[in-house]
Protein backbone atom coordinates (compact mmCIF):
# COMPACT_ATOMS: atom_id res chain seq x y z
CA UNK A 1 0.00 0.00 0.00
CA UNK A 2 1.02 3.62 -0.52
CA UNK A 3 1.72 5.63 2.64
CA UNK A 4 2.21 9.42 2.49
CA UNK A 5 4.37 10.83 5.28
CA UNK A 6 4.14 14.53 6.15
CA UNK A 7 6.40 16.60 8.43
CA UNK A 8 5.01 19.57 10.38
CA UNK A 9 1.38 20.13 9.37
CA UNK A 10 0.85 23.59 10.95
CA UNK A 11 -2.88 23.34 10.26
CA UNK A 12 -2.49 23.27 6.46
CA UNK A 13 -4.79 20.29 5.87
CA UNK A 14 -6.33 21.65 2.67
CA UNK A 15 -2.93 22.15 1.06
CA UNK A 16 -1.67 18.73 2.15
CA UNK A 17 -4.71 16.89 0.78
CA UNK A 18 -4.60 18.92 -2.44
CA UNK A 19 -0.94 18.01 -2.89
CA UNK A 20 -1.74 14.32 -2.41
CA UNK A 21 -4.60 14.57 -4.90
CA UNK A 22 -2.31 16.24 -7.43
CA UNK A 23 0.30 13.54 -6.97
CA UNK A 24 -2.28 10.76 -7.37
CA UNK A 25 -3.49 12.23 -10.67
CA UNK A 26 0.02 12.86 -12.00
CA UNK A 27 1.58 9.55 -10.97
CA UNK A 28 -1.48 7.36 -11.41
CA UNK A 29 -1.35 6.07 -7.83
CA UNK A 30 -3.72 5.89 -4.88
CA UNK A 31 -2.50 6.95 -1.44
CA UNK A 32 -4.00 4.66 1.22
CA UNK A 33 -2.77 6.33 4.41
CA UNK A 34 -1.37 9.69 5.56
CA UNK A 35 0.95 9.92 8.57
CA UNK A 36 1.58 13.40 10.08
CA UNK A 37 4.57 13.85 12.40
CA UNK A 38 3.25 16.60 14.68
CA UNK A 39 2.32 20.29 14.90
CA UNK A 40 -1.01 19.17 13.49
CA UNK A 41 -2.95 22.06 15.10
CA UNK A 42 -6.40 20.54 15.49
CA UNK A 43 -7.96 23.93 16.28
CA UNK A 44 -11.76 23.74 16.49
CA UNK A 45 -12.54 27.35 17.45
CA UNK A 46 -11.11 30.55 18.89
CA UNK A 47 -10.92 29.06 22.40
CA UNK A 48 -8.63 26.29 21.17
CA UNK A 49 -6.36 28.82 19.48
CA UNK A 50 -5.65 30.40 22.88
CA UNK A 51 -4.27 27.05 24.07
CA UNK A 52 -1.66 26.84 21.32
CA UNK A 53 1.91 27.98 21.96
CA UNK A 54 2.76 29.91 18.80
CA UNK A 55 3.83 33.52 18.18
CA UNK A 56 0.73 35.73 18.12
CA UNK A 57 1.19 36.78 14.49
CA UNK A 58 1.05 33.13 13.39
CA UNK A 59 -2.12 32.33 15.32
CA UNK A 60 -4.57 31.61 12.52
CA UNK A 61 -7.63 29.38 12.31
CA UNK A 62 -6.29 27.49 9.27
CA UNK A 63 -8.53 24.73 7.86
CA UNK A 64 -8.91 21.92 10.42
CA UNK A 65 -12.24 23.27 11.67
CA UNK A 66 -13.81 22.44 8.29
CA UNK A 67 -13.05 18.74 8.85
CA UNK A 68 -14.14 18.89 12.49
CA UNK A 69 -17.49 20.51 11.66
CA UNK A 70 -18.24 18.11 8.80
CA UNK A 71 -17.98 20.76 6.08
CA UNK A 72 -15.24 18.58 4.59
CA UNK A 73 -14.07 15.01 5.09
CA UNK A 74 -10.48 13.85 4.92
CA UNK A 75 -10.08 12.09 1.55
CA UNK A 76 -7.51 9.66 2.96
CA UNK A 77 -7.25 8.01 6.40
CA UNK A 78 -5.00 10.31 8.45
CA UNK A 79 -3.05 9.37 11.59
CA UNK A 80 -1.06 11.96 13.53
CA UNK A 81 0.91 12.57 16.70
CA UNK A 82 1.20 15.80 18.67
CA UNK A 83 4.13 18.23 18.46
CA UNK A 84 4.93 21.45 20.30
CA UNK A 85 2.42 23.70 18.49
CA UNK A 86 -0.96 22.13 19.23
CA UNK A 87 -4.44 22.96 20.52
CA UNK A 88 -3.48 21.15 23.71
CA UNK A 89 -6.88 21.35 25.40
CA UNK A 90 -8.38 19.43 22.45
CA UNK A 91 -5.74 16.71 22.36
CA UNK A 92 -5.88 16.27 26.13
CA UNK A 93 -9.43 15.00 25.75
CA UNK A 94 -7.97 11.91 24.03
CA UNK A 95 -5.05 10.69 26.19
CA UNK A 96 -5.30 7.19 24.68
CA UNK A 97 -6.03 8.45 21.17
CA UNK A 98 -9.22 8.89 19.19
CA UNK A 99 -10.89 10.62 16.25
CA UNK A 100 -10.52 14.41 16.12
CA UNK A 101 -12.64 14.45 12.96
CA UNK A 102 -14.06 11.79 10.66
CA UNK A 103 -11.16 9.83 9.11
CA UNK A 104 -8.53 11.74 11.17
CA UNK A 105 -7.08 9.81 14.13
CA UNK A 106 -4.87 11.11 16.95
CA UNK A 107 -2.55 8.58 18.63
CA UNK A 108 -2.72 10.06 22.13
CA UNK A 109 0.22 10.72 24.43
CA UNK A 110 1.60 7.39 23.18
CA UNK A 111 -0.06 4.66 21.19
CA UNK A 112 0.07 1.75 18.78
CA UNK A 113 -2.50 0.97 16.07
CA UNK A 114 -2.64 -1.40 13.10
CA UNK A 115 -3.71 -0.73 9.53
CA UNK A 116 -3.85 -3.57 7.01
CA UNK A 117 -1.49 -5.52 9.22
CA UNK A 118 1.12 -2.74 9.43
CA UNK A 119 1.90 -1.90 13.05
CA UNK A 120 2.23 1.86 13.66
CA UNK A 121 3.40 3.39 16.96
CA UNK A 122 3.83 6.99 18.06
CA UNK A 123 4.88 9.33 20.87
CA UNK A 124 3.46 12.87 21.01
CA UNK A 125 5.30 15.99 22.14
CA UNK A 126 8.96 16.95 22.54
CA UNK A 127 11.54 16.22 25.22
CA UNK A 128 12.27 18.67 28.03
CA UNK A 129 14.24 17.27 30.95
CA UNK A 130 12.69 19.21 33.82
CA UNK A 131 9.16 18.03 32.89
CA UNK A 132 10.07 14.52 31.76
CA UNK A 133 9.52 12.82 35.14
CA UNK A 134 6.27 14.62 35.99
CA UNK A 135 2.75 13.39 35.38
CA UNK A 136 0.17 14.81 32.98
CA UNK A 137 -1.06 17.39 35.47
CA UNK A 138 -1.76 20.31 33.10
CA UNK A 139 -5.30 21.57 32.66
CA UNK A 140 -6.86 24.59 30.91
CA UNK A 141 -6.82 27.49 31.36
CA UNK A 142 -3.06 27.18 31.15
CA UNK A 143 -0.49 29.28 32.95
CA UNK A 144 2.57 30.55 31.05
CA UNK A 145 4.41 27.44 32.26
CA UNK A 146 1.75 24.80 31.60
CA UNK A 147 0.97 26.25 28.17
CA UNK A 148 4.31 24.74 27.21
CA UNK A 149 4.87 21.89 29.63
CA UNK A 150 1.62 20.30 28.44
CA UNK A 151 3.33 19.19 25.22
CA UNK A 152 6.49 17.82 26.87
CA UNK A 153 6.76 14.04 26.80
CA UNK A 154 6.65 12.11 30.10
CA UNK A 155 8.59 9.08 31.29
CA UNK A 156 5.38 7.19 32.09
CA UNK A 157 4.53 7.08 28.37
CA UNK A 158 8.07 6.05 27.41
CA UNK A 159 7.93 3.38 30.11
CA UNK A 160 4.74 1.97 28.58
CA UNK A 161 6.31 1.87 25.11
CA UNK A 162 9.33 0.05 26.51
CA UNK A 163 7.04 -2.81 27.54
CA UNK A 164 6.43 -3.64 23.86
CA UNK A 165 8.04 -6.91 22.82
CA UNK A 166 6.47 -7.62 19.42
CA UNK A 167 8.08 -6.20 16.22
CA UNK A 168 7.19 -2.64 15.22
CA UNK A 169 6.86 -1.59 11.58
CA UNK A 170 6.53 2.21 11.76
CA UNK A 171 7.14 4.68 14.59
CA UNK A 172 6.46 8.43 14.73
CA UNK A 173 7.99 11.11 16.94
CA UNK A 174 7.99 14.87 16.54
CA UNK A 175 11.59 15.49 17.59
CA UNK A 176 14.44 13.29 16.38
CA UNK A 177 16.06 10.45 18.31
CA UNK A 178 19.31 11.78 19.75
CA UNK A 179 22.31 10.77 17.62
CA UNK A 180 20.36 9.58 14.57
CA UNK A 181 22.20 12.12 12.40
CA UNK A 182 25.40 10.07 12.75
CA UNK A 183 23.78 7.48 10.46
CA UNK A 184 23.11 9.94 7.63
CA UNK A 185 24.94 12.79 5.94
CA UNK A 186 25.93 15.21 8.69
CA UNK A 187 27.51 17.51 6.11
CA UNK A 188 24.23 17.80 4.25
CA UNK A 189 22.33 18.51 7.46
CA UNK A 190 24.71 21.27 8.57
CA UNK A 191 24.73 22.75 5.07
CA UNK A 192 20.96 23.15 5.30
CA UNK A 193 20.78 24.15 8.98
CA UNK A 194 24.09 25.71 10.00
CA UNK A 195 22.87 26.64 13.46
CA UNK A 196 22.61 22.92 14.36
CA UNK A 197 26.35 22.33 14.00
CA UNK A 198 27.31 22.76 17.64
CA UNK A 199 24.64 20.36 18.89
CA UNK A 200 25.37 17.81 16.16
CA UNK A 201 29.09 17.82 16.92
CA UNK A 202 28.42 17.42 20.65
CA UNK A 203 25.74 14.75 20.00
CA UNK A 204 23.23 16.71 22.08
CA UNK A 205 20.74 17.33 19.28
CA UNK A 206 17.61 15.24 19.61
CA UNK A 207 15.59 13.42 22.25
CA UNK A 208 17.36 10.92 24.55
CA UNK A 209 14.10 9.04 25.35
CA UNK A 210 13.40 8.69 21.61
CA UNK A 211 16.90 7.24 21.17
CA UNK A 212 16.15 4.72 23.93
CA UNK A 213 12.92 3.74 22.19
CA UNK A 214 14.73 3.43 18.86
CA UNK A 215 17.18 0.98 20.42
CA UNK A 216 14.36 -0.98 22.11
CA UNK A 217 11.71 -1.07 19.38
CA UNK A 218 14.00 -1.20 16.31
CA UNK A 219 11.15 -0.40 13.89
CA UNK A 220 11.52 -0.78 10.15
CA UNK A 221 10.72 2.94 9.65
CA UNK A 222 11.00 5.95 11.94
CA UNK A 223 9.51 9.28 10.84
CA UNK A 224 10.03 12.68 12.51
CA UNK A 225 9.70 16.43 11.86
CA UNK A 226 10.32 19.42 14.21
CA UNK A 227 13.65 20.69 12.78
CA UNK A 228 12.07 21.77 9.47
CA UNK A 229 14.55 19.98 7.23
CA UNK A 230 14.48 16.83 5.16
CA UNK A 231 17.02 14.29 6.36
CA UNK A 232 17.48 10.55 5.90
CA UNK A 233 19.50 7.99 7.84
CA UNK A 234 19.99 4.24 7.86
CA UNK A 235 20.66 2.55 11.22
CA UNK A 236 21.73 -1.06 11.62
CA UNK A 237 20.80 -2.66 14.96
CA UNK A 238 22.76 -5.48 16.50
CA UNK A 239 21.02 -8.84 16.69
CA UNK A 240 19.30 -9.63 19.99
CA UNK A 241 19.82 -13.16 21.20
CA UNK A 242 19.26 -15.57 18.34
CA UNK A 243 17.27 -13.04 16.32
CA UNK A 244 18.40 -11.54 13.04
CA UNK A 245 19.84 -8.00 12.86
CA UNK A 246 17.28 -5.31 12.12
CA UNK A 247 17.49 -2.06 10.17
CA UNK A 248 15.66 1.21 10.79
CA UNK A 249 15.18 3.66 7.95
CA UNK A 250 14.85 7.16 9.40
CA UNK A 251 13.27 10.05 7.51
CA UNK A 252 12.60 13.57 8.78
CA UNK A 253 10.53 16.01 6.72
CA UNK A 254 10.01 19.76 6.53
CA UNK A 255 6.96 21.91 7.26
CA UNK A 256 4.12 22.53 4.80
CA UNK A 257 5.32 25.67 3.03
CA UNK A 258 6.19 26.59 -0.56
CA UNK A 259 9.48 25.15 -1.84
CA UNK A 260 9.84 22.79 1.13
CA UNK A 261 10.22 18.99 1.21
CA UNK A 262 7.28 18.28 3.47
CA UNK A 263 5.73 15.18 1.86
CA UNK A 264 7.03 11.77 0.83
CA UNK A 265 5.11 8.77 -0.52
CA UNK A 266 6.40 5.28 0.26
CA UNK A 267 5.21 1.83 -0.66
CA UNK A 268 5.08 -0.76 2.12
CA UNK A 269 3.73 -4.28 2.00
CA UNK A 270 0.42 -4.81 3.75
CA UNK A 271 -0.26 -8.17 5.33
CA UNK A 272 -3.10 -10.19 3.84
CA UNK A 273 -6.03 -11.21 5.99
CA UNK A 274 -6.22 -8.00 8.01
CA UNK A 275 -9.11 -5.57 8.17
CA UNK A 276 -9.40 -2.57 5.86
CA UNK A 277 -10.32 -0.52 8.94
CA UNK A 278 -8.00 1.05 11.46
CA UNK A 279 -7.53 -1.36 14.38
CA UNK A 280 -6.40 -1.30 17.98
CA UNK A 281 -3.20 -3.20 18.77
CA UNK A 282 -3.77 -6.12 21.15
CA UNK A 283 -0.39 -5.89 22.87
CA UNK A 284 -0.75 -2.14 23.42
CA UNK A 285 -4.24 -2.50 24.91
CA UNK A 286 -2.92 -5.11 27.33
CA UNK A 287 -0.02 -2.81 28.30
CA UNK A 288 -2.46 0.06 28.97
CA UNK A 289 -4.46 -2.20 31.28
CA UNK A 290 -1.33 -3.46 33.05
CA UNK A 291 0.08 0.03 33.68
CA UNK A 292 -3.15 1.83 34.59
CA UNK A 293 -2.45 1.60 38.32
CA UNK A 294 0.87 3.48 38.00
CA UNK A 295 -0.53 6.52 36.15
CA UNK A 296 0.73 9.86 37.45
CA UNK A 297 -1.39 13.01 37.21
CA UNK A 298 0.61 15.20 39.59
CA UNK A 299 3.47 17.60 39.01
CA UNK A 300 5.56 15.47 41.34
CA UNK A 301 8.44 13.29 40.19
CA UNK A 302 7.54 9.76 39.07
CA UNK A 303 10.25 7.11 39.15
CA UNK A 304 9.71 4.09 36.89
CA UNK A 305 9.72 0.77 38.76
CA UNK A 306 13.04 -1.07 38.51
CA UNK A 307 14.51 -4.39 39.58
CA UNK A 308 16.33 -2.82 42.52
CA UNK A 309 14.53 -4.33 45.50
CA UNK A 310 12.37 -1.25 45.99
CA UNK A 311 9.44 -2.27 43.78
CA UNK A 312 7.19 -5.29 44.02
CA UNK A 313 6.74 -5.27 40.23
CA UNK A 314 8.92 -3.74 37.57
CA UNK A 315 8.17 -5.77 34.46
CA UNK A 316 4.87 -4.73 32.87
CA UNK A 317 5.31 -6.55 29.58
CA UNK A 318 2.27 -8.66 28.76
CA UNK A 319 1.61 -12.29 27.95
CA UNK A 320 -0.49 -13.80 25.21
CA UNK A 321 -3.17 -14.45 27.82
CA UNK A 322 -3.18 -10.74 28.74
CA UNK A 323 -3.65 -9.83 25.08
CA UNK A 324 -6.46 -12.35 24.68
CA UNK A 325 -8.19 -10.88 27.72
CA UNK A 326 -7.87 -7.35 26.34
CA UNK A 327 -9.32 -8.40 22.98
CA UNK A 328 -12.12 -10.22 24.81
CA UNK A 329 -13.03 -6.99 26.62
CA UNK A 330 -13.71 -5.52 23.17
CA UNK A 331 -15.92 -8.43 22.24
CA UNK A 332 -13.23 -9.91 20.02
CA UNK A 333 -13.34 -6.98 17.57
CA UNK A 334 -10.18 -4.86 17.34
CA UNK A 335 -11.64 -2.41 14.77
CA UNK A 336 -11.60 1.10 16.19
CA UNK A 337 -15.23 2.29 16.29
CA UNK A 338 -15.98 5.34 14.15
CA UNK A 339 -17.57 7.14 17.08
CA UNK A 340 -16.40 10.70 16.55
CA UNK A 341 -18.64 13.43 17.95
CA UNK A 342 -18.30 17.19 18.42
CA UNK A 343 -17.42 18.18 21.97
CA UNK A 344 -17.33 21.98 21.45
CA UNK A 345 -18.90 24.26 18.84
CA UNK A 346 -16.92 24.65 15.65
CA UNK A 347 -15.56 27.94 14.40
CA UNK A 348 -18.08 29.83 12.30
CA UNK A 349 -16.46 32.32 9.90
CA UNK A 350 -19.75 34.19 9.57
CA UNK A 351 -20.04 34.62 13.33
CA UNK A 352 -16.54 34.75 14.84
CA UNK A 353 -16.13 34.65 18.62
CA UNK A 354 -12.76 36.31 19.29
CA UNK A 355 -13.38 36.38 23.04
CA UNK A 356 -14.25 32.69 23.35
CA UNK A 357 -12.38 31.01 26.21
CA UNK A 358 -10.79 27.55 26.35
CA UNK A 359 -13.25 24.87 27.38
CA UNK A 360 -12.98 21.64 29.37
CA UNK A 361 -14.89 18.70 27.95
CA UNK A 362 -14.81 14.99 28.66
CA UNK A 363 -14.64 13.19 25.34
CA UNK A 364 -17.17 10.33 24.99
CA UNK A 365 -14.62 8.34 22.96
CA UNK A 366 -12.29 8.27 25.96
CA UNK A 367 -15.15 7.52 28.33
CA UNK A 368 -16.22 4.54 26.21
CA UNK A 369 -12.71 3.13 25.86
CA UNK A 370 -11.97 3.51 29.56
CA UNK A 371 -15.23 1.83 30.53
CA UNK A 372 -14.58 -1.06 28.14
CA UNK A 373 -10.98 -1.72 29.15
CA UNK A 374 -11.10 -0.58 32.78
CA UNK A 375 -8.75 2.39 32.23
CA UNK A 376 -8.57 5.74 33.99
CA UNK A 377 -9.55 8.88 32.09
CA UNK A 378 -6.58 10.88 33.32
CA UNK A 379 -7.84 14.14 31.79
CA UNK A 380 -11.16 13.82 33.59
CA UNK A 381 -9.32 12.94 36.79
CA UNK A 382 -7.07 16.00 36.52
CA UNK A 383 -10.15 18.11 35.75
CA UNK A 384 -11.94 16.93 38.88
CA UNK A 385 -8.87 17.70 40.98
CA UNK A 386 -8.48 21.17 39.48
CA UNK A 387 -12.16 21.98 39.94
CA UNK A 388 -11.98 20.97 43.59
CA UNK A 389 -8.88 23.11 44.06
CA UNK A 390 -10.57 26.04 42.33
CA UNK A 391 -13.63 25.66 44.54
CA UNK A 392 -11.48 25.67 47.64
CA UNK A 393 -9.55 28.70 46.40
CA UNK A 394 -12.73 30.66 45.76
CA UNK A 395 -14.04 29.75 49.18
CA UNK A 396 -10.83 31.04 50.75
CA UNK A 397 -11.11 34.27 48.76
CA UNK A 398 -14.70 34.74 49.86
CA UNK A 399 -13.62 34.37 53.48
CA UNK A 400 -10.68 36.72 53.14
CA UNK A 401 -10.72 40.48 53.49
CA UNK A 402 -8.69 41.04 50.33
CA UNK A 403 -9.82 43.97 48.24
CA UNK A 404 -8.54 42.53 44.99
CA UNK A 405 -8.76 39.08 43.44
CA UNK A 406 -6.07 37.59 41.28
CA UNK A 407 -6.14 34.38 39.25
CA UNK A 408 -2.99 32.25 39.10
CA UNK A 409 -4.05 30.86 35.73
CA UNK A 410 -5.47 33.51 33.40
CA UNK A 411 -8.53 32.43 31.46
CA UNK A 412 -7.33 34.13 28.33
CA UNK A 413 -3.97 32.68 27.34
CA UNK A 414 -3.89 34.46 24.00
CA UNK A 415 -1.06 36.74 25.09
CA UNK A 416 0.95 33.83 26.53
CA UNK A 417 1.65 32.32 23.13
CA UNK A 418 3.43 35.44 22.04
CA UNK A 419 5.89 35.29 24.91
CA UNK A 420 9.36 33.79 24.72
CA UNK A 421 9.23 30.06 24.03
CA UNK A 422 12.49 28.15 24.55
CA UNK A 423 11.00 25.04 22.94
CA UNK A 424 10.05 26.69 19.66
CA UNK A 425 12.37 25.35 16.98
CA UNK A 426 11.23 27.83 14.35
CA UNK A 427 13.24 31.04 14.22
CA UNK A 428 10.78 33.78 13.36
CA UNK A 429 13.21 35.16 10.78
CA UNK A 430 12.70 31.93 8.84
CA UNK A 431 8.92 32.38 8.70
CA UNK A 432 9.36 35.98 7.57
CA UNK A 433 11.97 34.97 5.01
CA UNK A 434 9.61 32.45 3.39
CA UNK A 435 6.85 35.01 3.11
CA UNK A 436 9.19 37.73 1.89
CA UNK A 437 10.79 35.58 -0.77
CA UNK A 438 7.44 34.59 -2.19
CA UNK A 439 6.19 38.17 -2.31
CA UNK A 440 9.34 39.46 -3.98
CA UNK A 441 9.11 36.87 -6.73
CA UNK A 442 5.45 36.83 -7.55
CA UNK A 443 3.73 39.77 -5.93
CA UNK A 444 0.01 39.27 -5.34
CA UNK A 445 -1.94 36.36 -6.75
CA UNK A 446 -5.60 35.79 -7.28
CA UNK A 447 -7.31 33.73 -4.59
CA UNK A 448 -8.76 31.58 -7.36
CA UNK A 449 -5.33 30.34 -8.45
CA UNK A 450 -5.13 26.62 -7.83
CA UNK A 451 -2.24 25.22 -5.88
CA UNK A 452 -2.52 21.98 -7.79
CA UNK A 453 -2.43 23.73 -11.17
CA UNK A 454 0.69 25.55 -10.05
CA UNK A 455 2.39 22.52 -8.48
CA UNK A 456 4.69 21.27 -11.20
CA UNK A 457 8.01 19.47 -11.31
CA UNK A 458 7.23 16.39 -9.27
CA UNK A 459 10.58 14.79 -8.53
CA UNK A 460 11.65 11.95 -10.78
CA UNK A 461 13.53 9.75 -8.36
CA UNK A 462 15.16 6.35 -8.70
CA UNK A 463 16.90 6.59 -5.37
CA UNK A 464 15.14 8.70 -2.74
CA UNK A 465 18.37 10.12 -1.42
CA UNK A 466 20.45 10.63 -4.56
CA UNK A 467 19.54 13.42 -6.98
CA UNK A 468 20.94 16.64 -8.51
CA UNK A 469 20.81 19.99 -6.78
CA UNK A 470 17.50 21.51 -5.86
CA UNK A 471 15.73 23.80 -8.30
CA UNK A 472 13.44 26.52 -7.04
CA UNK A 473 10.03 26.92 -8.70
CA UNK A 474 9.00 30.54 -8.83
CA UNK A 475 5.39 30.64 -7.79
CA UNK A 476 3.76 32.23 -4.77
CA UNK A 477 1.23 29.50 -4.01
CA UNK A 478 3.41 26.67 -5.23
CA UNK A 479 3.76 23.84 -2.75
CA UNK A 480 6.91 21.75 -3.07
CA UNK A 481 6.00 18.85 -5.33
CA UNK A 482 5.98 15.53 -3.51
CA UNK A 483 7.72 12.49 -4.81
CA UNK A 484 6.46 8.98 -5.25
CA UNK A 485 8.97 6.41 -4.18
CA UNK A 486 8.69 2.72 -3.67
CA UNK A 487 10.11 1.41 -0.42
CA UNK A 488 11.12 -2.11 0.31
CA UNK A 489 8.85 -4.51 2.11
CA UNK A 490 8.38 -3.40 5.71
CA UNK A 491 9.65 -6.64 7.15
CA UNK A 492 11.14 -8.86 4.47
CA UNK A 493 12.26 -7.69 1.02
CA UNK A 494 15.77 -6.30 0.82
CA UNK A 495 16.17 -5.89 -2.92
CA UNK A 496 14.02 -2.87 -3.77
CA UNK A 497 16.42 -0.02 -4.71
CA UNK A 498 14.01 2.90 -4.54
CA UNK A 499 14.09 3.69 -0.79
CA UNK A 500 17.73 3.22 0.11
CA UNK A 501 18.61 5.37 3.11
CA UNK A 502 22.27 6.35 3.29
CA UNK A 503 24.75 4.50 5.44
CA UNK A 504 26.67 6.55 8.04
CA UNK A 505 29.44 7.25 5.52
CA UNK A 506 27.24 7.94 2.51
CA UNK A 507 26.62 11.48 1.30
CA UNK A 508 23.23 12.61 0.08
CA UNK A 509 22.16 15.51 -2.14
CA UNK A 510 19.15 17.75 -2.29
CA UNK A 511 16.15 16.93 -4.40
CA UNK A 512 15.68 18.05 -7.99
CA UNK A 513 12.78 20.34 -8.85
CA UNK A 514 11.79 21.48 -12.32
CA UNK A 515 9.79 24.52 -13.35
CA UNK A 516 7.26 24.64 -16.16
CA UNK A 517 10.00 25.11 -18.75
CA UNK A 518 12.36 22.66 -17.07
CA UNK A 519 14.95 25.39 -16.46
CA UNK A 520 17.38 25.21 -13.60
CA UNK A 521 17.35 28.05 -11.12
CA UNK A 522 20.93 28.17 -10.01
CA UNK A 523 20.62 31.29 -7.92
CA UNK A 524 21.28 30.27 -4.30
CA UNK A 525 18.71 31.18 -1.68
CA UNK A 526 20.03 33.78 0.74
CA UNK A 527 18.97 33.29 4.33
CA UNK A 528 18.55 36.09 6.79
CA UNK A 529 20.81 36.31 9.77
CA UNK A 530 19.59 37.20 13.20
CA UNK A 531 21.01 40.24 14.91
CA UNK A 532 23.29 38.03 16.99
CA UNK A 533 25.04 36.48 13.96
CA UNK A 534 28.20 37.81 12.35
CA UNK A 535 29.52 37.38 8.85
CA UNK A 536 30.81 33.83 8.48
CA UNK A 537 33.53 35.00 6.13
CA UNK A 538 34.93 37.23 8.87
CA UNK A 539 35.05 34.57 11.54
CA UNK A 540 35.48 30.90 10.67
CA UNK A 541 34.85 29.84 14.28
CA UNK A 542 31.46 31.50 14.39
CA UNK A 543 29.06 30.32 17.07
CA UNK A 544 25.43 30.77 16.16
CA UNK A 545 23.22 31.83 19.02
CA UNK A 546 19.80 30.34 18.53
CA UNK A 547 16.52 30.34 20.31
CA UNK A 548 16.37 26.60 20.82
CA UNK A 549 19.94 26.22 22.12
CA UNK A 550 19.00 24.19 25.22
CA UNK A 551 15.90 22.31 24.16
CA UNK A 552 17.57 18.99 24.72
CA UNK A 553 20.12 19.71 27.45
CA UNK A 554 19.43 18.04 30.76
CA UNK A 555 19.00 21.07 33.00
CA UNK A 556 16.38 21.81 35.58
CA UNK A 557 15.97 25.40 34.40
CA UNK A 558 14.98 26.76 31.00
CA UNK A 559 17.96 29.07 30.65
CA UNK A 560 16.07 31.93 29.05
CA UNK A 561 19.04 34.18 28.40
CA UNK A 562 21.04 32.18 25.85
CA UNK A 563 18.93 32.13 22.69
Amino acid sequence: MKIAVEGCCHGELDKIYETISYLEAKEGIKVDLLLCCGDFQAVRNEGDMKCMAVPAKYRHMQTFYKYYSGEKKAPVLTIFIGGNHEASNHLQELPYGGWVAPNIYYMGYAGVVCYRGVRIGGLSGIFKFHDYRKGHYEFPPYSPETLRSVYHIRNIDVFKLKQIQMPMDVFLTHDWPQGIYHYGSIQQLIRKKKFLQQEVESSTLGSPPAAELLAHLRPSYWFSAHLHVKFAAHMEHEAKGHGAPRTTKFLALDKCLPHRDFLQVLEVAERPGFSEQLEYDAEWLAILRATDSIQNISAGIWVPPEDNGLHAKWDFSVSEADMTEAVGALGGDLCIPENFSLTVPSYNPTNPQPHAQPTYRINPQTTELCATLGLTDIYAQVGQTKLLEEGARREDEDNSSSCEEFSANPTDTSELSGSYNPDEITIEDEWEEDEGDDESVTGKRSADDSICESAVGVEEVEDLFSSPSRVQCRNHLLLPPPSSTKAEDVTHSQDCPSFQLPSPTQSTDDFQHLDLQGKVDSQPKVHKRSSDETDISKNSSLKIRRRNQTIYTAKEEDGDDEY
